[in-house]
């Protein structure tokens, strides 16, 4: 079986210098390798291409047969790295509380425990006659959540 710290030291070495980082990786028991990258302005599948034939050229077939898939973490799936966190500041996500609730806001503040999001919510202030909607920040730990995205609009 290949080993996943062996992979994982061959993308480091491959990520090296460069502005991508890994956000997942696993081995399988029958040695299928997935690899998901990413980066800032997204993955371009060149480099993908790239880090797929490093891979490659760093792990013998004869030694051990595998399966490799290298791809990007893809703009729909929740966050996996903290680097995502940050790299999504001022844009709006998605992410559903560890009780069911599903919330819309901006990603406003990433440390290293916590996240912060604005919501917009329906109050009732001081002087008001009738509720209005404001921003509302609203802070997370990582772990208090059962996923964080990118939320996409459609327009």
């Amino acid at each position: 079986m290949i080993d996943k710290t062996t992979v994982a030291g061959i993308v480091t070495e491959w990520l090296n210098g460069r502005d991508y980082f890994l956000t997942d990786l696993t081995v399988s028991q029958d040695d299928k390798i997935v690899v998901e990258i990413d980066h800032k302005d997204g993955v371009w599948i060149d480099d993908c291409v790239e880090l797929s034939k490093f891979i490659e050229s760093r792990l013998s077939r004869e030694e051990e047969d595998y399966e490799l898939e290298v791809g990007s973490a893809g703009i729909g799936q929740p966050f996996k790295v903290h680097q995502q966190y940050e790299n999504h500041v001022g844009d709006e996500i998605e992410l559903m509380t560890r009780d069911g609730k599903k919330i819309t806001g901006t990603l406003k503040e990433v440390s290293n425990d916590t996240f912060t999001v604005s919501v917009k919510t329906k109050s009732k202030q001081d002087g008001d006659k009738r509720p209005k909607m404001h921003l509302q920040d609203q802070t997370y730990a990582f772990d208090g959540v059962k996923y964080v995205k990118y939320h996409i609009l459609f327009k």
